[in-house]
């Protein structure tokens, strides 16, 4: 695995702890700018539409330019939305960071992640997602827990202040160990990407994404106020029960790398049942503090035991187009980022109670198996593998052999 990919790793640490640490700060940045928890809980939504827009739109607009420098200025960008959001003297300013932040991290996201795929073997994908995704994990072990800690202790701010220390120590990584990722010689064509979205399996595997992603993250980003006014526990084990989500996370990621580029649909369809059941039992035994905690353990661990899998299969189905596939994995997670904490804050505001975003997001990865169900049968059907795959994983292979031969 080339060391690029492992900076990509770095990077996405800092990415992550942005995108996901307002799960432990919803409680202080509502108080602090006098709006209800399920509107803070917007703010999480706010990010994920500017990754789901960003993402597209930024690969596009990317598409020619040279690949480091793209990196560099994104990851820039991303630090000073970091800044922003922490002199945030309103909600609507700090909505507006993260709406900015989101879209310098889905640029970031979709390029590195066809960088990272070019420089591995077609046999490789899952696990050269699974370094890239393991940082997002780190950062559900660390960062978000140390976001909640220091948002308890020196303010919400301080969180964001450090996210903006973590970006620019990721941009020193990028700037001076990321090799010149040249552009391969027949550059690539606008109208060549988009042929993609002719592929339904390229659309199913959107749907799929954003189910699993949704289901969990409906759940997830009302999990503070879940545990102190659910299940009793003091406002100190927030932190703690964030951190061992992450762990999780790292385990699902670990495991679902290894095993997911031999048996991709074995680990999405027992990744989402997995998820269910335990969404469930979440919404069952919240009142409990042992179950909660041991449950959002096995969560953390199956909601990232799918995610190599997830991002494998679209690079799978849209080999001529890696890096608008990357810009739409990207975009798929985050409409069900998007979805699901809007969903958890309407059955809250409907008066359901803390429990109820489980039992939604729930419903949501119930969904996601019938749709994974759906998309191994069209695979198993003769004919349907596409030409655009066919053509791409040829494209995809001499891409890797030629960019893994310049990076060393």
């Amino acid at each position: 695995m080339p060391l690029a990919v492992y900076i990509l790793g770095l990077s996405v640490f800092a990415l992550g702890t942005s995108e996901f640490m307002l799960s432990g700060l919803l409680p202080p940045i509502a108080e602090d700018m006098n709006v209800s928890i399920p509107r803070a809980g917007l703010l999480i939504s706010a990010f994920a539409i500017g990754m789901v827009v960003g993402a597209p739109l930024l690969a596009v607009a990317t598409l020619r330019l040279p690949r480091k420098t793209t990196l560099t200025t994104l990851i820039g960008a991303f630090g000073l939305g970091q800044v922003a959001g922490a002199l945030a003297p309103n909600y609507a300013v700090l909505f507006a960071s993260r709406v900015v932040s989101a879209l310098a991290c889905a640029g970031f996201w979709a390029v590195g992640a066809a960088v990272a795929i070019a420089m591995v073997p077609v046999g490789a994908r899952a696990r050269a997602m699974a370094v890239m995704i393991g940082g997002l994990s780190i950062a559900n072990v660390i960062g978000v827990p140390a976001g909640a800690f220091l948002g308890e202790h020196l303010g919400w701010r301080a969180a964001f202040w450090a996210v903006g220390v973590a970006s620019a120590i990721a941009l020193v990584g990028v700037v001076t160990r990321i090799p010149r990722i040249p552009l391969p010689e027949n550059r690539p064509r606008l109208a060549g990407e988009l042929v993609i979205y002719r592929d339904r399996q390229v659309l199913l595997s959107v749907v799929i994404t954003a189910l699993a992603a949704g289901g969990v993250f409906c759940a997830f980003s009302y999990l503070a106020p879940l545990l102190t006014d659910v299940s009793g526990l003091d406002k100190g084990w927030v932190s703690g029960v964030l951190a061992l989500f992450g762990i999780g996370a790292l385990i699902g990621t670990y495991i679902g790398g290894r095993v997911a580029d031999a048996h991709l649909f074995g680990v999405l369809l027992s990744g989402l049942t997995a998820s269910t059941l335990f969404l469930v039992g979440l919404a069952l035994f919240a009142s409990s503090p042992v179950a909660t905690i041991v449950l959002t353990f096995l969560l953390g661990v199956s909601a990232f035991y799918t995610a190599p899998a997830l991002n494998a299969r679209m690079f799978n189905v849209a080999g001529a187009a890696p890096t608008l596939g990357a810009a739409t994995t990207t975009a798929a997670f985050n409409l069900g980022n998007t979805s699901g904490p809007w969903l958890g804050g309407a059955v809250i505001d409907g008066g359901l109670g803390y429990a109820s975003p489980a039992w939604a997001g729930a419903a949501m990865t119930l969904v996601g198996v019938g749709a994974v169900a759906l998309s191994l049968r069209l695979s198993r059907t003769p004919g349907t593998t596409s030409r655009v795959v066919a053509r791409g994983e040829t494209a995809t292979a001499e891409s890797a052999k030629n960019t893994t031969a310049d990076c060393v």
